[in-house]
């Protein structure tokens, strides 16, 4: 995308009420106003709210919204560019229970207070496989503690990846730390599914993933929850 493109697409995202993207500082020192409010506050319906990480064009953010309109999504990325996407489908399509943020991942509880979270959605992260960058993996220890302030006691985190390291990475992980590893598929479109499952993971395909279909890899699954 060029230079000139980018700059328009950030231009038109401040147009759009259920796009958010707070300066550091204010995050920081003023706090986010939806903070613990987005059902009262900013949602036409009081329901679960699930967020997607690293949501890129909102793809999988927009097209589970439509397909499960019984609960609240948010998007999640750093790129705004990206976020301009999914954020101008939704409101195209006149959607009400769809909202992006831009923002990094680990300020989150800034974002989000205890509990008003019940599912996240993690697809097709950065696998940040040079030794130095582990730490900033999603599925790392401390961006799971991140996740622990804001989700609900019967919460679900969900991991969508095409890599295998990543995939491998994050069962370790799990099962080091104890937590509760709910399912696990390392080939998804090549495997029989749980029907809702397969609705949620099989349905929907990413810029990303559709590319990454064409080349041959396989696409792996995973849910588990925190302990």
């Amino acid at each position: 995308m060029s230079r000139k493109k980018k700059l328009e697409h950030f231009a038109d995202l401040l147009n759009y009420s259920h796009f958010f993207q707070p300066s550091y500082e204010v995050l920081m020192q003023e706090g986010f106003p939806l903070k613990s409010k987005w059902n009262s506050d900013f949602f036409e319906k009081n329901q679960p709210i699930i967020l997607e990480l690293g949501c890129g064009k909102g793809d999988y953010t927009v097209g589970l919204a439509q397909r499960f309109p019984q609960f609240n999504y948010i998007g999640m990325d750093r790129k705004g560019a990206r976020l301009w996407r999914g954020t101008k489908d939704s409101h195209d399509i006149g959607m009400d229970n769809v909202a992006f943020i831009r923002g990094q991942v680990f300020h989150i509880d800034h974002y989000f207070g205890a509990d008003e979270v019940q599912q996240i959605w993690i697809t097709f992260p950065d696998p940040q496989l040079q030794s130095p960058k582990v730490r900033k993996r999603l599925t790392h220890p401390s961006y799971l503690e991140k996740y622990r302030n804001i989700l609900t006691k019967n919460h679900l985190i969900h991991l969508k990846t095409d890599n295998d390291t990543f995939y491998q990475y994050t069962l370790e992980v799990i099962r080091e730390q104890g937590h509760e590893l709910l399912f696990a598929n390392d080939n998804i479109y090549n495997s029989a599914l749980p029907a809702d499952i397969e609705e949620q993971v099989c349905s929907i395909k990413t810029f990303y993933e559709q590319m990454w279909l064409q080349e041959g890899r396989t696409i792996k699954y995973l849910q588990f929850r925190l302990k």
